[in-house]
């Protein structure tokens, strides 16, 4: 089977590998010409896929700027970013455009499948008439589904054939040929009813995650204003074998799915004269995080007589999440920016992220970052960071992730 994947980023380039490595012919578009070209070389930029096991594909996968290469493809998988606009509204630009473009090519008996989170009604009311453009039917004379991506980049336990795929198509046909396409790098398929079905169920994964995060970090906010450990509390309620899921606080969420999700809905909700004060409640609470852990940075620092200004403040870990350097809405970018507003002299360490251009930042080594240090603020803690030394080390140490636990008094933690 020949496969046609938009997008070939941390999305699209995992499913390609998936296919080629099942024995799929892959062909890859994306708009960025420096990604292609790596791509071609076999050099991959994103973590989970590394260069070897491009370069192992040998003809099996092969990428372009050209929407005409697909013409040949029986399946084609659009996995480009849908974010938000300024306004906190979705911005469904990228996929709109990459439909009109794939439109001028679509071929009778093609499947094209969408995986880009957006709202409910999505692919029956926008990609279908887009695509029907081009003068065929969908359902009829080519194959419409949508299937909502479940990539979690630095993950190993859970695996693209081992993680249940959803799938919801236009049409009974649709479905089926959308499940027999996972089928092949997927031990389990799971079919619903519609597309639009397909679309919500990707919202309430990670609304469900969102709202139960806003909430563990709504209490380490009551926690720290009555003086109690929050870390304590999460583990006691943690020992309840029923009716509790651990979720942990930290300074906000990051990624593109958990911060960008909740407004496609609440936005979509509105259309329907439907408030969803729960849902846009979890994602303000969530937003203010990184105001509220900076100005825990604050006290911590005024404990020690020494003020924001002209204090050297150095970040462990910048990326949104431990063992990738992955920036998408991490919450550290809104730190840096709070921080440098009030006049740090400021300094991150991060292995994965190297440098960071819209700060004139780059990363410095763990102990030169240690240097003269008056607070060490854990961000991101990554596999290899050596706490026990940052605690044995460093004068001051405020940390946000719970990594500090059972450590010394020179310790402020979330």
């Amino acid at each position: 089977m020949n496969i046609g994947i938009i997008g070939l980023g941390y999305v699209g380039l995992p499913l390609a590998v998936a296919f080629a490595e099942a024995g799929q012919t892959v062909q890859g578009v994306d708009v960025d010409h420096s990604k292609v070209a790596a791509l071609n070389e076999g050099r991959s930029y994103i973590e989970d896929i590394p260069s070897s096991v491009l370069q192992s594909l040998g003809g099996a996968f092969r990428a372009s700027t050209r929407y005409a290469d697909l013409t040949h493809a029986d399946a084609i998988l659009i996995c480009v970013p849908t974010p938000l606009t300024r306004n906190r509204e979705p911005d469904l630009r990228p996929l709109l455009d990459t439909t009109r473009a794939l439109g001028a090519v679509l071929g009778r008996g093609q499947l094209i499948v969408v995986e880009s989170t957006t709202y409910p009604g999505t692919t029956r009311e926008q990609i279908a008439p887009l695509l029907e453009e081009s003068g065929l039917s969908a359902g009829t004379d080519f194959n419409l589904a949508f299937s909502p991506e479940r990539i979690d980049p630095g993950r190993t336990d859970f695996t693209m054939r081992t993680t249940p795929k959803v799938v919801g198509g236009l049409t009974d046909g649709c479905l089926q040929r959308a499940v027999e396409l996972y089928s092949i790098v997927c031990d389990t398929v799971v079919p619903v009813s519609t597309t639009d079905a397909a679309e919500l169920t990707k919202l309430l994964e990670n609304i469900f995650r969102s709202v139960n995060i806003a909430l563990v970090n709504e209490m380490a906010i009551i926690a720290d204003r009555m003086g109690i450990d929050i870390w304590e509390v999460v583990d006691a309620a943690t020992t309840k074998p029923y009716g509790f899921m651990r979720f942990e606080p930290g300074p906000g969420m990051g990624g593109h799915c958990l911060p960008v999700d909740p407004f496609y809905l609440s936005w979509r909700a509105r259309e329907f004269d439907i408030g969803a004060e729960f849902v846009e409640l979890a994602g303000t609470v969530n937003q203010g995080m990184p105001l509220f852990c900076v100005e825990k940075i604050g006290r911590a620092l005024n404990d020690q007589a020494k003020p924001f200004h002209g204090s050297r403040v150095v970040l462990m870990g910048v990326s949104y999440k431990a063992g990738v350097g992955d920036m998408r809405e991490s919450p550290a970018v809104k730190i840096i920016r709070l921080l440098l507003e009030r006049g740090v002299d400021l300094v991150y360490h991060d292995p994965y992220v190297a440098e960071l251009p819209e700060f004139g930042l780059v990363s410095s080594s763990f102990d030169d970052a240690l240097v003269d240090a008056d607070v060490v603020v854990i961000v991101t803690r990554h596999p290899d960071l050596d706490v026990d030394r940052l605690v044995r080390e460093a004068p001051l140490v405020v940390d946000f992730r719970g990594a500090t636990r059972a450590h010394g008094p020179n310790v402020v933690r979330l």
